[in-house]
């Protein structure tokens, strides 16, 4: 456990949304969805970019991606931001990271998991507009990543079933851990 683990982050009126599932599964998606309604005071931190894009970094246990994306919420959070932190984030790599994050906000946390089957994950693959990203990311390598319902310990997450349609999803999150979680009767 980190030292920035044992410190609280974020102040009572900071947003922390923890958006998780498989490839495909609407993350990135929610998230955009969630900033229009929040506005401008929302970061988000998204797994692939900090991953991927920033430290061109293999998703393996120990990663130096996990501190990042640590270090990125809980700065975003002491900056007064709401955060939306989204991406596949297994259990057994990010768990304890976001673990300690939740226990550790001040503020609202809310944790989502977006259960895709993964026959309807290869149909949502299919309809991605970037031709290059699907010649080079195929079914294998979607059930390569794939785990099934793979939530984190202590009942952090409500699932959040396919049948919810994007914009059900980021009503539904925005209700619950929106500012003054305006939730209709």
């Amino acid at each position: 456990m980190t030292e920035a683990a044992h410190s609280t982050v974020g102040t009572s009126d900071t947003r922390l949304i923890v958006l998780r599932g498989n490839s495909v599964s609407g993350k990135s998606s929610v998230a955009a969805g969630l900033r229009e309604k929040f506005g401008r005071n929302l970061a988000i931190v998204a797994q692939d970019n900090l991953r991927r894009i920033v430290l061109r970094e293999r998703d393996r246990p120990g990663g130096a991606n996990i501190g990042l994306i640590d270090l990125t919420t809980r700065y975003a959070l002491d900056h007064g931001f709401h955060v939306v932190l989204e991406g596949i984030l297994y259990g057994d790599r990010y768990g304890t990271m976001l673990q300690d994050l939740v226990h550790a906000h001040q503020g609202v946390t809310r944790c989502y998991y977006l259960h895709v089957p993964f026959e309807e994950t290869v149909l949502r693959h299919a309809t991605k507009p970037d031709a290059g990203y699907l010649a080079h990311v195929n079914e294998g390598h979607l059930r390569d990543w794939y785990r099934d319902k793979a939530l984190l310990a202590n009942s952090l997450e409500t699932v959040v079933d396919a049948a919810s349609t994007l914009d059900d999803t980021v009503q539904q999150i925005f209700c619950v851990s929106g500012p003054g979680r305006r939730c209709p009767d």
